[in-house]
Formats: C-alpha cells, sequence, structure tokens
C-alpha cells in the first residue's frame, strides 16, 4: 500500500515516527517495544481480551492514558483493529490483526528467555511447560486467536 493510499492516521504516524538506525532490531522496538504494546499483544493473544475495561484490569495495571494512547498507536500500525459489534455499538472492541498474530513467535521467545534467565529474580512468574513443542504451540495459539477472533466478529 503506498503512502498516498493510507488512512490518515497511518500517515500520521509513520511521518511522526524517527527510527534510531538502519537496524532491523532497533526500528522494530521504535515501533512496538516498549512494555505496554508487548503486554497489550500478549493480552488479546494469550487471555483473549478485547475491551478497554479489559485491559485496564491486567495485573500490571497500566494507567488509562497510556493504554489509551497504545491502543490507538497499535490500531495505526495495523497490528489490532478497532471496531463496534452489531449488537452493541456503544462499546469499543479491538482484535489483533494478522501482523499481530504474526507476533506470536517474538511473544514465546520472551516467555523461554524469561523461564530461563528472570525466575530466579522472580520466583513468583506462571509456570512453563518446557516439554510442548514449541512451534506446534505457536501455531495451535495463532489458530486459536483466528477462531476466537472470528466467532466475536460473528456474534
Amino acid at each position: 500500500m503506498g503512502l498516498i493510499e493510507m488512512p490518515i492516521s497511518i500517515t500520521f504516524v509513520f511521518m511522526k515516527l524517527k527510527f534510531r538506525s538502519s537496524c532491523m532490531i532497533a526500528s522494530a522496538l521504535d515501533l512496538i517495544g516498549d512494555k505496554w504494546s508487548i503486554l497489550i499483544v500478549r493480552d488479546m493473544l494469550l487471555h483473549k481480551k478485547t475491551t478497554f475495561k479489559e485491559f485496564v484490569v491486567s495485573d500490571e495495571k497500566v494507567a488509562t492514558n497510556l493504554l489509551a494512547s497504545r491502543l490507538k498507536i497499535l490500531e495505526s500500525l495495523e497490528v489490532v483493529s478497532k471496531r463496534k459489534l452489531s449488537g452493541n455499538k456503544k462499546e469499543n472492541i479491538y482484535l489483533l490483526t494478522e501482523k499481530g498474530i504474526d507476533l506470536a513467535p517474538l511473544i514465546m521467545e520472551l516467555v523461554e528467555w524469561s523461564d530461563k534467565y528472570v525466575r530466579k529474580y522472580n520466583s513468583k512468574m506462571n509456570n512453563y511447560d518446557k516439554e510442548n513443542d514449541k512451534q506446534n504451540l505457536i501455531e495451535s495459539t495463532q489458530n486459536t486467536y483466528r477462531e476466537f477472533a472470528q466467532k466475536t466478529l460473528q456474534g
């Protein structure tokens, strides 16, 4: 999609962005590298959260102004989509796009790294079953989310 064809919100974000370098990792982190974006994607992908109210009650206690800002940015980057369901025109719901669902391997790598290296600093972390086949778990998580999103949209 060319810049002229992009919705205004996306054009605005891309015009405002300044990348720190030409490094692919740094560039990706410039877009989604803050902790709130990754936690929002986690909540959507793993916990099937869809509404602002559901995100606010996450254990990490994101401030509402930060949550609103991050959701807008993720929407403008086409990582999430915002819509209203036919049965409830008042409340917005947020769903991951394919771009957002494609972050599942990154989330999984963070889980594994955290289990290996962070557990000694935080013994209260969730348990992780190392016996699962990582690739199958990632694909299953992605497919389960796609089915969830489809059912959500169908009402």
